[in-house]
């Protein structure tokens, strides 16, 4: 039987790999590489995404407190001009604000009662309010929010509303 030696196994192929794992292991290490620098900046995008969605609710909410605001103290005089408030702090916080708008619609002129009621008894009076909040106004990342809300306001029946021809002249 013959012997079998290390000779009789080798070929003449193993010369050409040297060296061939350290490319494949350098490869392997770009690509993870990559990857870990991609999830790095995806991360770091949703971070100043979160952060801005933080900044437009806060803007949101200032906004909704100027509405609610403007319902407490507003005028609501059907044919005087637009009240406006500039940059009003939100209460308890330092760094929200916002600006509103109290319009008066159809030039404060009224709408009668709906069909059904009593006609002369009253009319409504419609008003729009217009606010912006902000969040961070003067810088980069400052955020706002705009709403309006309508409001109809009602009222005893003003020389401005009159009866139909035949129909009840006195509150009913």
């Amino acid at each position: 039987m013959p012997v079998v030696t290390k000779a009789h196994f080798r070929t003449g192929g193993y010369r050409r790999q040297r060296g061939a794992a350290l490319v494949v292991a350098l490869l392997l290490l770009l690509v993870i590489t990559l990857l870990a620098v991609a999830g790095m900046n995806a991360a770091a995008v949703e971070f100043v995404m979160a952060g801005n969605e933080q900044h437009r609710q806060t803007a949101f909410q200032a906004a909704e407190t100027g509405i609610e605001q403007t319902i407490v103290t507003g005028g609501f005089i059907p044919e005087a001009a637009d009240e406006v408030h500039n940059n009003v702090p939100v209460p308890s916080s330092t760094t929200d604000t916002y600006d509103t708008r109290l319009q008066s619609d159809l030039g404060g002129a009224a709408q009668p009662a709906v069909w059904g009621n009593s006609w002369n008894a009253f009319s409504s009076y419609d008003f729009t309010i217009t606010s912006t909040g902000k969040f961070l106004a003067n810088s980069v990342r400052g955020a706002q929010s705009q709403h309006a809300q309508g409001i109809a306001v009602l009222a005893p029946a003003s020389a401005q509303t009159s009866a139909l021809a035949g129909g009840p002249t006195a509150f009913n």
